[in-house]
């Protein structure tokens, strides 16, 4: 049986194989619906950005070392340097956890709406949820509704699942031990002499962590929009194009600098009292998870990790010194995340069908 491919029809699972032309060039043509799905995608980065500017500048502007300007800036241009690095959570997100011989490009469309959609939400209610977690429950409420549960790739969904599950722990364990750590080794150090030690140090995680968002983050946005240009024939395999990693990386850059400021206050802020010694240890735990992840391919939530190594610095000083009420909102947020988006991502893909 052969697959259909109009909007809202589902693809059986013995549909054809995408052909490439390779008459098309380097660079696609981007018409009509692969068009409007490479714009949602920026759109989506763009909003990643803006939603997890927090991550790699909360600490360092709540602690005082940097200005909120200064440190949106530096952030914005180390997203862009870091989503260079690497294309393997590009490849990944592209090609390991749907099939894309079976995807659609509405299918796609609706996946990154229905992401965006999340992101906005839990944006305008200041809580630093995962945009990964979106984009990925997304892509799977529109795959499944768009072809059902075969479309899903459970060998690559395993160890992507988790990944996003151990990351946080990690980070928490890091955080808490390399704080511990440091308790020890600067036991004798006055405190005047840390505070101006760790203002220096924390300039310096602080770059890692925001060189290591735009190595993790930017390249889901790469993923999608490689998915897209399979599906459609444009390229003929899941490498990433150039140009693709140049849009995302400055899509990326463009929505760290615009910043998400409730965020800022929440996790640098809301979860516990942060001193520079505080930030440089929860930025360097979370910098080291986040670039293993991106290098061997697994696209975590650089949210969940920052998150997570910021509670552990905090329970390294006592239990007490967390606002645990904060954080169980935040934890609630994420349990959410990934049926909410899925949800919308499938619910977007059949208000389409019905008008096509």
């Amino acid at each position: 049986m052969k697959g259909r491919t109009a909007f809202g029809d589902r693809p059986s699972i013995d549909a054809s194989p995408i052909t490439y032309d390779r008459s098309r060039g380097c660079m696609p043509e981007l018409t009509g619906m692969l068009l409007v799905v490479v714009v949602l995608a920026l759109l989506f980065d763009f909003s990643n950005g803006w939603h997890d500017s927090a991550n790699a500048i909360a600490t360092v502007v709540s602690t005082r070392v940097l200005s909120p300007f200064m440190a949106v800036m530096a952030a914005g241009l180390l997203n862009i340097a870091g989503a260079f690095m690497s294309t393997a959570v590009a490849k990944m997100v592209g090609s390991g956890i749907v099939n894309p011989a079976l995807v659609s490009l509405e299918m796609v469309a609706a996946a990154l709406a229905g992401a965006i959609l999340w992101n906005l939400f839990t944006l305008l209610l200041g809580l630093p949820t995962s945009s990964s977690h979106a984009l990925i429950g997304a892509l799977i409420g529109a795959a499944v509704t768009h072809g059902g549960w075969t479309m899903v790739k459970w060998s690559g969904l395993r160890p992507v699942m988790e990944a996003m599950v151990l990351a946080p722990f990690f980070g928490f364990a890091i955080g808490l031990s390399l704080m511990v750590l440091i308790s020890w080794a600067c036991f004798r150090v006055t405190r005047s002499v840390a505070t101006r030690l760790f203002k220096k140090l924390q300039l310096v995680s602080a770059c890692f962590m925001a060189f290591s968002h735009g190595a993790n983050d930017a390249q889901k946005a790469m993923g999608i929009i490689t998915l897209a240009l399979l599906s459609a024939g444009q390229i003929p395999s899941g490498e990433v194009p150039g140009w693709v990693i140049g849009a995302c990386a400055v899509a990326m850059g463009l929505g760290t600098a615009a910043g998400g400021w409730r965020i800022v206050r929440t996790l640098g802020m809301g979860i516990v009292k942060l001193e520079p010694v505080h930030g440089f240890a929860a930025e360097a735990a979370s910098s080291a998870v986040l670039l293993v992840t991106a290098h061997i391919g697994l696209p975590v939530s650089t949210t969940h990790t920052i998150t997570t190594s910021v509670v552990g610095v905090g329970a390294s000083k006592r239990l007490s010194a967390v606002r645990w009420g904060v954080t169980t909102k935040i934890v609630y947020a994420w349990i959410f995340t990934l049926p909410g988006s899925a949800l919308l991502a499938s619910l977007i893909y059949l208000i389409g069908a019905r008008f096509t």
